[in-house]
């Protein structure tokens, strides 16, 4: 298997496709515009370009910030905001301390929980990055919401690790083929911040590089 880590794609990545495929076709495939790349992704990039993970002990609890965390065989990479290691008989040793933990990925979000499942997703990915590098179950995860100052605990169950991989093989074949999906509208396109570029109301069947070229010929 080829594991060159530049042709994964980007585990964050996989909230903007439950957004709008399209959406994430511009960020990742069409790559058209970077600021909005950066905006998007927010402390996630910059924190792997500008500092490694950190690691705290608090008791029974081994608490690691801004964790690289990749799976092969999702071809997907990126970072776990926070991963807390309890002590637990059931987990794996981990370098550097005593006893056994299980982990359990923490998300941070700027907001509040949402009506659809982009940030469920978002964690079980992490969850089976980490699976695959500790070769240990990760069954519960955590989403705190920073507008209404809450943890949420998330059961991350075999459906919702089954939707992950079936969502990234879909991203993996529009990534392969570098095919950008087709205009649907609809109310969420008002809070998209790629909307003046998508246009979305003339490009219900052309890519943005169709329309660019159609532009230069004309």
């Amino acid at each position: 298997m080829d594991n060159k880590e530049d042709e994964y794609l980007m585990l964050s990545g996989i909230q903007h496709f439950q957004f709008c495929k399209r959406q994430w076709a511009f960020i990742h495939i069409e790559q058209q515009w970077e600021e909005n790349v950066r905006t998007i992704e927010g402390q996630h990039l910059h924190r792997k370009a500008d500092q490694p993970f950190t690691r705290e002990k608090r008791g029974d609890r081994l608490i690691v910030r801004a964790m690289p965390v990749k799976s092969n065989q999702l071809k997907i990479t990126g970072i776990c905001d926070v991963v807390e290691f309890i002590r637990d008989d059931r987990g794996v040793e981990i370098a550097g301390a005593e006893g056994k933990f299980l982990a359990y990925p923490v998300e941070y979000k700027r907001g509040r929980p949402k009506l659809k499942d982009e940030d469920v997703l978002q964690l079980a990915a992490q969850a089976i990055c980490l699976e695959e590098m500790l070769l240990s179950p990760v069954d519960i995860g955590y989403l705190f919401y920073n507008e209404i100052k809450q943890r949420v605990e998330v059961p991350l169950t075999i459906e919702v690790k089954e939707k992950v991989k079936s969502v990234f093989a879909e991203m993996q074949d529009y990534y392969q083929r570098r095919h950008t999906p087709k205009v649907t509208t609809g109310s969420f396109c008002r809070s998209c911040s790629l909307e003046s570029v998508c246009l979305p109301e003339l490009m219900n069947k052309r890519t943005v590089k169709s329309y660019v070229e159609g532009k230069i010929r004309e």
